[in-house]
């Protein structure tokens, strides 16, 4: 590769195909330039209009979405995430995005840099990351392959997370054979700033120097937008030199840089080094702002000898930043990033020319105009074909009657705790660092949400991950607003009010019209379920062409909740039983069907009927009530129903606690197989001091919803009529086996 700087290939229709461009993409490019491209230029607009980049083929369908909110401070895409105003002068800048395919190759590096870079898209908005989370997915973990994954990826996660010294307070492990060749790696980061401290990715000010900051760039990383935007087979394995190489500890020490250089007011606009590298950040801040640079490539601090201006401008190298200066302060800045022994080099300068030239041996290898390489500007926008699948009439056709009437509800029950989509997720969390920065109020495990403190404040903040790919698959509308809806019940569950979300669409390839129907009408769902409950989208992820020679995922639009908890003092602070005594309630709709359920998908093999029952107007009542009766200070604890329905719900509660039950099922008009194991929306168990009883009761009744007492909190048996009696110790010990045991086999392959 080094060779090409000094002879570059001649450029083609056939080399841009190579490159990822169709025919009409690339004439489009001879026509922004009037020439046809030098190989620099084909390689920076073959990584800029690549789907991670440009989004192609889905910013149509996302403008959709409501991206507007009386707490929101930019507009979704605005900047590099979304920021929300939390009151007290304080504003919270949070962010999600995938790193599904480096993940799949090389699951450690992978799944490390994926937190790194989401990370950097938080404090390059002048927010101190207080919280990470993460929702990941993969196959069957019969397999070692899988196990190899999640063993690396989880390992990634931890070490980066860890050594960057951020908790992780949260997020989801599912698994099913659909992701088998195709892991899904999605990573949030949460960050708090104060009003007037924020930074823009702006490159204003003719003349203002342009700063390369950070690690130095080598040849790692090279393509690794484009290779996000195909899909994963045989040959991706030859693409490990696509994945970045992370470094932690540099990581920590650019954030320390970053956000001291931008207190002294020296720094114009700021922006991470993501995808695409230098061409990206270049030209994004010189579109934003209708400017242009002129970048003399010879000057950034290289760590291998004789890399082309190809090679540099699309090199995805880590902790790197670009950073515009106020023209004679600029030492200012380089002396900060001196100080924590850290790159800080002007390569160039704002121009007023609307264009981005890099210079490398001293000659121009590329010359374009900004506004051509971006979303927005020129990058194309596609609004492809789309199908109704064929699969949706026989899964919603399927009869599920014989599934409905059964015996030895207790053998289920049990079973069903062997799930690993139920089962405890502690061999992961464990790994991860939940308390550092001492604000973390609830953390991974016995909650519906992380719960993270604002120091100075009596405020919290509320966090969660949620997806069932399975419901996605089977409605994409209504899987699309399950997402939304389940997200913010589970925000709710700890005291907090939804604010707004941030979203990591995983789908497969656009191109295919089923694939792309899925998308709209998911995207559809999730605008649905986002204007009921007052949460908008504030930015997000793409990701598309997750597919295998074996088929595309599930598909997976992973969303990212954001809850605000006025008062800490009232907050519930686990899903677990809290004292012996307490009276158990279910508040919420009938526990209808079976249909998309964990039971008959784990128990029978079978993924069918349509998504579970969801009603967005109930459920936005319900989550305002149940909030109500917790910021009362009435609710002891607070749990949502979903995988694995009430049934579930009242294990996890009594494990997490170490408390029993006993339990009288009286909800009306439906079997018990469905009252126990209905994955049905807008349910959640409650407990509450038997004083109270009568005054949640009647308050939610008043609300107009529903709520039948179901049992009392005592002993160390969980009771469910004559059906179930099993010891607590019995349910601890299966659900906090299943993944070790599988992954003690794990082992490279």
């Amino acid at each position: 590769m080094s060779k090409l700087r000094f002879s570059e290939p001649e450029v083609t229709l056939e080399l841009a195909r190579e490159h990822g461009l169709t025919e009409e993409e690339f004439n489009k490019i001879c026509d922004y330039l009037g020439r046809t491209p030098t190989f620099t230029e084909l390689g920076v607009y073959s990584v800029m209009w690549s789907e991670h980049c440009s989004y192609k083929n889905s910013i149509a369908v996302l403008k959709t979405l409501p991206r507007t909110g009386p707490t929101l401070l930019v507009e979704a895409g605005e900047e590099n995430a979304g920021l929300v105003d939390i009151g007290d002068g304080l504003a919270c800048a949070f962010k999600i995005e995938s790193h599904n395919h480096p993940s799949a190759v090389e699951p450690y590096q992978g799944a490390a840099t994926g937190v790194g870079g989401i990370h950097r898209d938080i404090f390059t908005m002048g927010a101190r990351p207080v919280a990470a989370l993460n929702s990941l997915r993969f196959g069957s973990m019969s397999e070692p392959r899988v196990r190899y994954l999640v063993d690396g990826v989880v390992r990634g996660i931890a070490d980066y997370g860890n050594s960057f010294g951020v908790p992780t307070v949260g997020g989801e492990i599912c698994f099913d054979k659909s992701y088998q060749g195709n892991p899904l790696v999605n990573a949030m980061s949460v960050g708090i700033v104060k009003h007037g401290e924020t930074a823009s990715a702006i490159a204003e000010g003719v003349g203002n120097p342009v700063i390369i900051v950070g690690a130095s760039t080598g040849r790692d990383g090279i393509h690794g937008a484009t290779f996000a935007s195909e899909e994963i087979s045989e040959a991706s394995e030859a693409k490990r030199p696509s994945v970045q190489v992370g470094d932690p500890f540099t990581e920590k020490l650019l954030l320390e840089a970053s956000l001291e250089a931008l207190k002294t007011g020296a720094v114009v606009g700021i922006q991470d080094m993501g995808a695409a590298g230098i061409s990206c950040s270049s030209s994004e801040m010189s579109a934003k702002s209708e400017t242009g640079m002129h970048i003399d490539l010879d000057k950034v601090p290289l760590r291998e000898e004789d890399m082309s201006a190809y090679e540099i401008l699309l090199s995805e190298s880590q902790e790197r930043m670009l950073i515009v200066a106020q023209k004679g302060r600029e030492q200012e800045v380089m002396d900060v990033f001196a100080k924590w022994d850290l790159n800080a080099v002007v390569i160039g300068e704002v121009v007023d020319n609307g264009r981005v030239t890099y210079l490398r041996d001293g000659k121009v290898k590329a010359d374009i105009p900004a506004d051509s390489l971006v979303l927005g500007g020129g990058a194309p926008v596609y609004i492809r074909e789309t199908r109704k699948p064929e699969y949706l009439e026989k899964t919603g056709t399927t009869d599920l009657s014989p599934y409905i009437d059964v015996e030895d509800i207790e053998g289920i029950m049990l079973k069903l705790l062997e799930s690993p989509n139920i089962a405890s997720k502690r061999w992961a969390y464990e790994q991860y660092d939940h308390m550092v920065r001492t604000n973390t109020a609830v953390g991974p495990g016995p909650s519906d949400a992380g719960v993270v403190r604002i120091k100075g404040t009596n405020k919290a903040l509320a966090m969660a991950t949620d997806c069932n790919g399975r419901y996605v698959y089977l409605n994409p509308r209504k899987g699309g607003q399950i997402a939304v809806a389940e997200a913010a019940r589970n925000v709710v569950c700890s005291g907090a009010r939804p604010m707004g979300i941030t979203n990591c669409l995983n789908f497969g390839n656009p191109y295919k019209p089923e694939v792309y129907w899925t998308f709209k009408e998911a995207v559809g769902g999730m605008g649905d379920a986002c204007k009921k409950f007052g949460t908008p989208v504030t930015g997000g992820n793409v990701s598309f062409y997750n597919e295998n020679p074996h088929g595309a995922v599930f598909p997976t639009p992973v969303i990212g909740m954001l809850g605000l908890i006025e008062d800490y003092e009232n907050h519930t602070t686990q899903a677990g039983f809290r004292s012996e005594g307490d009276q158990i309630l279910y508040a919420g709709a009938s526990r209808s069907g079976i249909d998309g359920s964990e039971y008959l998908s784990f128990l029978h093999g079978l993924t069918a009927g349509d998504a579970p029952d969801l009603d967005l107007e109930f459920e936005a009542k319900l989550q305002n009530a149940v909030l109500d009766v917790i910021r009362k200070g009435w609710i002891a604890s607070a749990h949502d129903l979903s995988d694995g329905g009430l049934a579930v719900a009242l294990m996890e509660k009594s494990i997490f606690s170490g408390l029993g039950a006993r339990v009288t099922l009286d909800l009306p008009g439906q079997s018990t197989t469905e009252q126990l194991f209905s994955e049905a929306q807008s349910g959640i168990l409650l407990s509450v001091a038997p004083e109270k009883l009568e005054l949640v009761s009647q308050t939610l009744t008043e609300s107009e919803i529903p709520v039948f007492h179901l049992g009392t909190v005592g002993g160390n048996r969980l009771i469910i009529d004559d059906f179930a009696e099993i010891k607590v110790e019995k349910l601890r010990e299966i659900y906090e086996g299943v993944l070790p045991k599988a992954l003690s086999q794990a082992q490279a392959v």
